[in-house]
């Protein structure tokens, strides 16, 4: 198994799990698996959101309510631990604007670690870069917003967009990449140094 999809406990969007996935529950997000059918392989946390039965063939790592780690950041050190390099993070958005912040800290941590992470809603994708180029195929109907997650990211490139960079600088403190668009079957985005948050949204 070469990718794992893990379960958090934000708003519930319905989803589907990659061919040959590792799948973490965490919390809340056992309920959410129960109601899409899916059995994970390891149930992960503190359990102050679920109070329900767990399944006994499944494997818990049951995690204190007093801990540094929120319980999708623990199932995400898991996942880095034993070696995943492409996590996908699903009902993790919405919510409590704390864990969805802390979620999007953890997207950061694992792009910092070699993964390649992404965030899945029913109208948000978020995927990180890291000193590199990633090529997004044309959504129709979505928004294309690219954001620092570092004080200065270098070397910031966008072609295939209405509103094209070269060779720009991005900060933290400035959203100088937000809202743009595609103008050609794919955007292609450069990285030269830093982190990348890249926000693919449905235009409503």
């Amino acid at each position: 198994m070469s990718s794992c999809l893990i379960i958090s406990g934000g708003d519930f969007s319905p989803f589907t799990v990659p061919a040959g996935a590792f799948v973490i529950a965490c919390d809340r997000g056992y309920a959410y698996a129960q109601s899409c059918g899916v059995r994970p392989d390891l149930v992960v946390g503190d359990f102050d959101s679920y109070s329900g039965e767990l399944d006994p063939g499944i494997p818990v790592q049951k995690l204190p309510m007093e801990k540094d780690d929120t319980d999708t950041m623990s199932a995400l050190r898991f996942a880095l631990a034993r070696g995943y390099q492409e996590i996908t993070l699903v009902c993790a958005l919405g919510g409590r604007l704390d864990h969805l912040l802390a979620n999007l800290q953890a997207a950061v941590f694992a792009a910092r670690q070699g993964a390649a992470l992404r965030i899945l809603g029913a109208d948000t994708e978020i995927l990180t870069l890291r000193s590199g180029t990633l090529r997004l195929p044309r959504k129709e109907g979505w928004s294309l917003s690219v954001f620092a997650a570092e004080d200065r990211c270098r070397g910031v490139s966008i072609r295939g967009a209405k509103y094209e960079l070269q060779d720009a600088e991005l900060t933290s403190d400035f959203p100088l990449g937000v809202s743009n668009e595609w103008a050609g079957p794919e955007a292609v985005i450069t990285l030269r140094e830093g982190t990348l948050l890249i926000v693919l949204s449905r235009i409503r």
